[in-house]
């Protein structure tokens, strides 16, 4: 089953979809089976907004494989520690949405698998973590390069509004371990792995993330991007592909008041 949210007389309503027929559903997707109500219609004839409202958090993974992390700094040390980064809910961009991208410097576009909270989230051990999640998502993120590389810390380089790209709809059964996942970039396919080929299980890592900070209901965590991540530039249209949907958005103008 998939669950995502439309807009049906201008309201976003949360839905299952099965065999591409939207039912509506109970508010709370977060219970172990959501109960059907009516069937909507074709899920292709609305108009589909994020799949996630306002999660509390945005948790990403960074400098998860030595060919990614060293791909733009050939010397750049690999920790042996995962590398953890906040979003805020003001990233959030829908499929089909337009981003404006900060002026002049260069902005990458990088396609991941995101995973999704189910419950309450604290301490949890690396052999229980799917009971905790309540599936997958597509996610295509983009970082400010200039101001990445300039602080410390990744909030300013990945936190700028609509730098998060949610998918279509949250996939309730797929085994998050080995996924396909690539991307597009008008048309042209650049990023292609697996989410097997990393290294840090998906386990793993929400584990770790899980004794930083208790997960919410609803927390989205991005679980990584392959390499071969390239720069974006206004009227270019980004697309990530993987076993779970198809997330298209569009590079909008620069943004000149950042």
């Amino acid at each position: 089953m998939q669950l995502a949210r439309i807009l049906a007389d201008g309201v976003p309503r949360s839905v299952a979809v099965e065999e591409g027929i939207a039912y509506e559903v109970e508010e709370d997707w977060f219970i172990e089976h959501p109960r059907r109500r009516c069937t909507l219609g074709l899920v292709e004839s609305f108009c589909l907004v994020p799949s996630m409202e306002q999660p509390s958090r945005s948790v990403a993974v960074g400098l998860h494989c030595a060919a990614q992390g060293t791909e733009n700094d050939p010397i750049r040390k690999i920790s042996d520690e995962l590398v953890l980064s906040l979003k805020p809910p003001s990233t959030l961009l829908g499929h089909g949405g337009i981003m404006l991208l900060p002026p002049k410097n260069r902005s990458d576009d990088e396609a991941a698998l995101c995973l999704v909270v189910g419950r309450q989230a604290q301490r949890v051990p690396e052999s229980r973590v799917l009971r905790y999640l309540l599936e997958d998502t597509g996610r295509n993120e983009v970082s400010h390069r200039a101001l990445q590389y300039k602080d410390d810390q990744w909030l300013r380089g990945k936190g700028c509004d609509a730098f998060c790209s949610l998918g279509l709809w949250i996939e309730t059964e797929l085994d998050p371990s080995d996924l396909a996942i690539w991307s597009r970039l008008n048309g042209e396919r650049r990023q292609s792995s697996r989410t097997s080929h990393k290294s840090f299980s998906q386990a793993f890592r929400v584990s770790v993330i899980s004794q930083v900070m208790a997960l919410q209901l609803s927390d989205i965590m991005r679980t990584g991007t392959p390499f071969e991540v390239r720069p974006v530039k206004p009227k270019d249209v980004s697309e990530e592909i993987e076993e779970i949907d198809v997330l298209r958005y569009l590079e909008g103008a620069y943004d000149d008041r950042v």
